[in-house]
């Protein structure tokens, strides 16, 4: 339904905040769980490879045999709380103020990703959160392709934080 996307903003645009609060909740978990206990287990190296699975499995999940997930960022965020704490508030504050601000998701989410190596290096990350860093933000513009085709077209849809009413 919807965008045909499995992630938490189609949910929430397509069943309202009653699926979509426990969706973006999920999706979240799912990248800061197993990332906080392999870079605590681990190191930054385990946490950052941990990260990456997490979000590569929400992107082509193995139940839906490899076929297009999400886009990522929910789950992006939460491996971030889980390896880098501060780099994770950090692009979760910028998300909710550029989507206060906007309104749209594609556009909150992609404006966090695009600095966080830069804000890993300022707050003196290792090299591994420097690296997962950037290949996340490369990989959140990548699969914006299409939002940001529709920003410049004007067709992007703006988020409702509730549904339209039947």
């Amino acid at each position: 339904m919807g965008s045909g996307n499995i992630g938490a903003t189609n949910v929430w645009r397509t069943f309202g905040p009653r699926l979509g609060l426990p969706v973006s909740l999920l999706d979240i978990a799912k990248g800061f769980a197993p990332t906080l206990a392999a870079t605590l287990a681990a190191g930054a190296l385990a946490g950052a490879l941990t990260g990456g699975a997490a979000m590569l499995g929400h992107w082509r999940p193995l139940f839906l045999r490899f076929a297009r997930g999400g886009k990522m960022v929910a789950t992006c965020g939460g491996a971030f709380l889980g390896l880098a704490p501060v780099v994770g508030l950090a692009g979760a504050g910028v998300w909710l103020a550029v989507f206060a601000v906007t309104r749209y998701a594609s556009v909150s989410s992609i404006l966090p990703a695009a600095p966080l190596p830069v804000v890993a290096l300022v707050l003196d990350e290792p090299w591994p959160v420097i690296g997962f860093s950037s290949a996340a933000a490369l990989a959140v513009l990548v699969l914006h392709r299409g939002n940001l085709s529709r920003l410049r077209a004007g067709t992007e849809r703006r988020a409702r934080l509730r549904r339209k009413p039947a």
